[in-house]
């Protein structure tokens, strides 16, 4: 089950997806352009394929999602929460509030909806694999960009903190940074110009243009790494998919899960060879 998968990382998931052998439900808001994606992905003659026009951040339409899903299936392993926007670009002060508030429900809210729909067929499998896409926003200040990263922290935090819930039932959870991306949202930081967007930003992402931007199939192989019996027991992470190793993680399987590496963390100043007392 792939959110987001009529256009760019998202349609690239399912790519991957359909290549590994998987049935697949796509979702999107813009339905013709899903259907267009839907019907170009190649499918083996034991694969179904599935999509729905949709939108995540209501539920009715979540609902139908899972219910979809089920009928067709029987059984829901995999949920990839992709779908996100950047929301209102700018001072935090000046942007637009409904455009905050609708980055908030789809990038956050949107992905605990699908997450909440699903954990319950998950659990009684006692067995399943959640896959929410943060990116650099949830790692470092975005100026200009506060709905986006503030969206994109929680759900790392989210994405921790149901892995705890979920472990018992064989639930792996994981959030994915895939890099920067030429995608959509990078022609809406184009579009927007420097005045908006910071000038700095600006010719960072010019030359992410022109240099290509990062490896979205890179992106979608470390969603299928995380889908697979492979990644078992590694939840709970903020895995990059350009920075860290996590085709050799299966080998360091029971150190990562003793540890909070690939976490977001409170830094104190003893962890910078500091000393702040009297």
């Amino acid at each position: 089950m792939i959110t987001g998968a009529n256009r760019g990382l998202g349609e690239t998931v399912a790519r991957a997806f359909a290549k590994a052998g998987a049935n697949l439900v796509l979702a999107a808001r813009d339905g013709e352009l899903l259907q267009r994606v839907a019907e170009s992905i190649p499918c083996g003659p034991d694969q179904k394929l599935k999509w729905l026009k949709a939108d995540i951040s209501k539920p009715t339409d979540v609902e139908a999602i899972r219910d979809s899903s089920i009928q067709a299936f029987g059984r829901i392993d995999i949920l990839v929460n992709n779908a996100g926007v950047y929301g209102p670009i700018g001072n935090f002060e000046e942007g637009d509030w409904q455009q905050w508030c609708d980055a908030i429900n789809i990038n956050l809210l949107g992905t605990v909806a699908m997450s909440r729909a699903i954990v319950p067929q998950m659990k009684r499998q006692q067995y399943g694999k959640i896959i929410n896409l943060s990116g650099g926003g949830a790692t470092s200040p975005l100026p200009r960009f506060s709905a986006y990263g503030a969206s994109k922290a929680a759900v790392v935090r989210f994405t921790e903190t149901i892995a705890v819930e979920l472990a018992a039932s064989h639930i792996d959870v994981n959030a994915i940074a895939p890099g920067s991306l030429n995608t959509r949202l990078l022609d809406q930081v184009l579009e927007a110009g420097p005045e908006r967007v910071g000038e700095d930003f600006y010719k960072r992402s010019i030359k992410q243009r022109e240099e290509g931007g990062a490896s979205l199939e890179l992106a979608a192989e470390l969603a299928v790494f995380l889908a697979s019996a492979e990644s078992d027991g590694i939840s709970g992470r903020l895995i990059s998919a350009i920075w860290d190793e996590w085709r050799k993680f299966h080998l360091y399987r029971e150190r990562i899960k003793k540890s909070d590496v690939f976490t977001l963390r409170r830094i104190i100043p003893e962890d910078r060879g500091m000393e702040f007392k009297d």
